[in-house]
């Protein structure tokens, strides 16, 4: 069933429609607190009122039944709830991955373990890094470390609000920490890292209420380009 003007405003059925949010399958899917924030995080001026609208829809009642401990509820979760934002659309992230592929294959050259990195700053790479761990005998020169010190000094700040960080790798712990710290404003990793990833596979930083929430994180951008070059260096290493 598609969503309606009715009981929703014509601007909240455009903007979610913009989100791929145009049926109440999307919204049930996505869950009214998400939806809620993406909105928001979308520029949209909302009150509490939607975030009822969205629960009511989805429970089949009018907004004005949802009690108020109920509602008390989901102002929890959206207090809780992790940084949400959003994402470029799927070729510009494709783009700038690319960008970090090719940092990758610049360290698999070095024989380094094959992981880049790129700053954006308003669409425009003003960063880019690969892992020089061996290279520099300094564990932390991870590709994501490096990029956020370049981008630090090209921005003039070690904050780097509004920029977005593209790596081919679920970033380790230490790297989503400074991530977080530098106050990115969205992750974009290709490969999932299951043994050390720290955006999901392992723990995941980026949600945990306890640290500053400014990043948002999305994996599975190119995984499998991300992927193959990994799996070809550590073949050919095997191999001699």
């Amino acid at each position: 069933m598609k969503l309606t003007t009715l009981p929703l405003a014509p601007k909240t059925v455009a903007a979610l429609a913009q989100l791929g949010i145009e049926t109440l399958a999307d919204l049930r899917e996505t869950g009214s607190v998400k939806a809620f924030l993406l909105l928001k995080a979308a520029g949209l001026t909302v009150t509490q009122s939607t975030l009822w609208q969205f629960e009511a829809l989805l429970s089949g009642i009018n907004a004005a039944d949802l009690d108020e401990s109920r509602k008390s509820g989901l102002l929890r979760q959206v207090k809780n709830h992790p940084p949400v934002a959003v994402f470029p659309m799927p070729s510009e992230m494709e783009n700038f991955m690319r960008a970090a592929l090719e940092q990758a294959k610049i360290a698999a050259q070095m024989g380094e373990i094959p992981v880049g990195a790129v700053v954006v700053q308003n669409g425009r790479i003003i960063a880019a890094a690969h892992n020089t761990c061996v290279s520099d005998h300094n564990i932390s020169h991870h590709a994501e470390i490096r990029a956020l010190a370049q981008a630090g000094a090209a921005a003039g700040n070690y904050r780097l609000d509004g920029c977005d960080v593209y790596v081919t790798l679920e970033p380790c712990a230490m790297c989503a920490s400074a991530l977080i710290q530098a106050r990115v404003k969205r992750v974009i990793f290709g490969a999932v890292e299951p043994k050390t990833g720290a955006a999901g596979s392992v723990l995941n930083l980026f949600e945990n209420s306890v640290l500053n929430k400014h990043t948002a994180v999305l994996g599975g951008i190119l995984a499998e380009a991300c992927k193959d070059v990994l799996q070809d260096f550590f073949a050919a290493r095997r191999n001699g």
